[in-house]
């Protein structure tokens, strides 16, 4: 199987719909049921320009087979206070997982926050969801904290815990500002 990794563009909006969608039927640990996603193609488009247009941002499609199987999506902060800290989502289909994809998306994400002075990587996770909390520690995430209750799904209460990475950078604050 060979995977590619790209940056997604405005071009791959109907595939990243179908994607997020897919993810939306088969996995609880993305954030929306499935029939709460309600973007439309275009809105969809305007989002990839979004992150295309944006200098702390990055929309990063893995492929099989010119199909898309997975993304990253990076939003960086946008004012000076911020702009240093990354917050990422992540979403593999099932059939894909533990087969290295997610770690060289995880790779991708170094490289690109290092040449984007990007100091700051954080995500949220469910407490449950043990493959991703696996997959975070291994490329260098550790637990924050945890935000308790932070989610309903099926009724129940779903806590999930606040992670981050901290990149060692070259760059004193003071150049940063």
């Amino acid at each position: 199987m060979m995977v590619t990794l790209k940056v997604l563009i405005p071009e791959d909006a109907e595939e990243l719909l179908r994607l997020q969608h897919q993810l939306d039927q088969e996995t609880k640990f993305m954030l929306l049921e499935p029939d709460e996603r309600k973007s439309s193609l275009h809105q969809v488009k305007e989002m990839i320009e979004s992150f295309a247009s944006a200098d702390t941002s990055i929309l990063i499609g893995a492929e099989v087979d010119n199909s898309l199987i997975g993304f990253m999506s990076i939003r960086g902060g946008s004012v000076r206070r911020n702009r240093h800290s990354a917050y990422i989502v992540i979403g593999v289909l099932r059939q894909y997982q533990g087969q290295g994809i997610g770690a060289a998306l995880f790779r991708e994400l170094d490289r690109w926050a290092r040449d984007t002075e990007i100091v700051r990587l954080e995500l949220t996770v469910m407490t449950h969801n043990e493959l991703a909390i696996s997959l975070y520690i291994k490329n260098g995430f550790e637990i924050e904290g945890t935000k308790r209750k932070s989610l309903v799904i099926d009724g129940q209460w779903v806590d999930e815990y606040y992670m981050s990475k901290i990149l060692v950078q070259e760059k004193r604050i003071e150049d940063q500002i």
